[in-house]
């Protein structure tokens, strides 16, 4: 296996402007924003770091610089020197998978704010709801517990809901999965190969991306306007890239919290059966509309050729691991046929709990969807208080704020803000070639109190940055 490296032009690139902080030593500067790279995935782990004379001439600083900063890395278990075979990126618990770093980023109990993390704790229900699926489970004991396809009653109760939604659908159009993620992973089994182009909206969910650059395909962005989707530049893409794939979150998009109208997803379904490109819609946000009721399907559906997933994990709990895919009968079955090399089914008591949870859902999701707006309302007044200059509009769903920032110091504000006990993921997680340093996302899946002492801490680190003075030479390869 051959050994990946970085070059230093790449990781300059992604570093990004990390000289903002201005209080602090410049090797600590440069620790904290490898260290953030590390952390929210995109400088992938058992990567080879560039030699530090090279490093420190494409960063313009002393090797004594970057040398302090590499074995600060190394005392706390980011980096692993070997003897002649260069620095290497590792987690302090060792190596992992791409894309593992952020979620290990968020684990509990390290005393910091988590608002990389856009996930509101479980519904008063779920409990309720596994107390249920236990009552229920003797009576699935006698089988073997393998169902590549889920249990016929939860795959009822999907196919039931979309119908009740304006969608007709018949169980055999579901498949359940282990999460969404789960579910684009099948679908990129099936329909891509290494170096196939997946068209994107841009921004997006930053595990879409890790999931596509995984499988070996390359991801194709589209940026968002300012409103809306651009249309003409999805169908462009999707012209001329020749793509397998195009995956969007049209319902309460992450991270910007948009919406997409029925005239753009029928005039983008069109357009990818043009392409002859399967179009994926990730709905694993549909539920949590708060300024509009939940839209019916609005559109006559293709026989083929589209693909939505679903999700228990932000409606419910993300510690179901629950989600499942809507999409034609063959579409079903091939993924039936390669999942068994991927695992052999979902959970049958998280299936069951499911079941329970969706058979009474309306006021499950109707407090779930309060909840969400009185925090949502809270944040921005408490943004808008303490960082007036901060641009944030209020999303009509979703989790989350899309914050622009004066100055793009997205990067140096989340490795700044950690001194100050906020964990954030910048904004250049959610692109890809190191867009969206003006960016950041701000979850209000917190409670009320700790979202003011969030931003509170967070205006902090952002005046610690002085962002005025951050140098046009740190700027450059930030893309906005």
């Amino acid at each position: 296996m051959s050994t990946r490296r970085i070059g230093p032009a790449s990781l300059t690139r992604l570093l990004g402007a990390w000289r903002g902080e201005r209080t602090g030593p410049a090797y600590r500067q440069l620790a904290d924003g490898l260290r953030l790279l590390v952390l929210d995935g995109r400088l992938p782990l058992d990567v080879v770091l560039p030699g530090e004379r090279e490093l420190a001439q494409a960063l313009e600083v002393s090797r004594t610089t970057v040398t302090a900063a590499l074995g600060r890395l190394r005392d706390d278990g980011f980096l692993d020197r070997r003897q002649g075979a260069g620095a290497r990126t590792r987690l302090p618990g060792g190596p992992g998978e791409r894309g593992m770093a952020s979620l290990l980023a968020g684990s509990e109990g390290d005393g910091l704010i988590d608002m990389a993390s856009a996930a509101p704790p479980a519904a008063e229900q779920v409990h309720q709801a596994f107390v249920s699926a236990i009552s229920a489970l003797p009576a699935h004991l006698p089988n073997h517990g393998y169902a590549a396809l889920g249990l016929p009653i939860l795959r009822e109760t999907i196919a039931a809901r979309y119908t009740r939604r304006g969608l007709p659908t018949m169980p055999d159009q579901i498949m359940v999965t282990n999460g969404a993620q789960h579910a684009l992973a099948l679908m990129l089994r099936l329909t891509c190969g290494p170096g196939d182009r997946v068209v994107i909206d841009h921004p997006t969910y930053p595990h879409a991306i890790d999931a596509i650059q995984r499988a070996s395909c390359r991801p194709a962005p589209v940026g968002l306007p300012g409103e809306g989707w651009d249309v003409e530049g999805v169908a462009a893409a999707l012209r001329q890239s020749g793509p397998r794939l195009a995956y969007f979150i049209a319902d309460f998009h992450n991270p910007t919290g948009r919406w997409m109208t029925p005239q753009t997803r029928t005039a983008i379904v069109e357009a990818a059966a043009r392409a002859r490109t399967t179009l994926i819609f990730d709905e694993t946000l549909i539920d949590l509309a708060l300024d509009l009721p939940i839209q019916p399907y609005a559109f006559d559906e293709p026989d083929e050729g589209l693909v939505r997933l679903g999700s228990t994990g932000k409606s419910f709990w993300g510690g179901l691991r629950l989600g499942w895919i809507r999409a034609d009968v063959p579409t079903i079955q091939a993924l039936a046929a390669r999942r068994s090399s991927i695992d052999l089914g979902t959970p049958i008591l998280e299936q069951l709990a499911v079941v329970h949870l969706l058979g009474d859902e309306d006021a499950t999701l109707d407090a779930r969807r309060a909840m969400l707006r009185g925090r949502r309302d809270h944040l921005i007044r408490a943004v808008g208080t303490a960082l007036p200059d901060w641009k944030v509009t209020s999303p009509p769903g979703g989790l989350s704020l899309w914050a622009e920032l004066p100055a793009p110091v997205s990067t140096a504000l989340a490795a700044t803000s950690e001194r100050f006990g906020v964990r954030l993921a910048a904004g250049p997680r959610f692109g890809v070639d190191g867009a969206f340093e003006r960016f950041l996302r701000l979850p209000y899946t917190l409670a009320p109190e700790v979202l003011t002492d969030a931003v509170d801490r967070l205006a902090q680190a952002y005046g610690r940055l002085q962002p005025g003075q951050v140098s046009s030479r740190a700027h450059q390869g930030a893309v906005v």
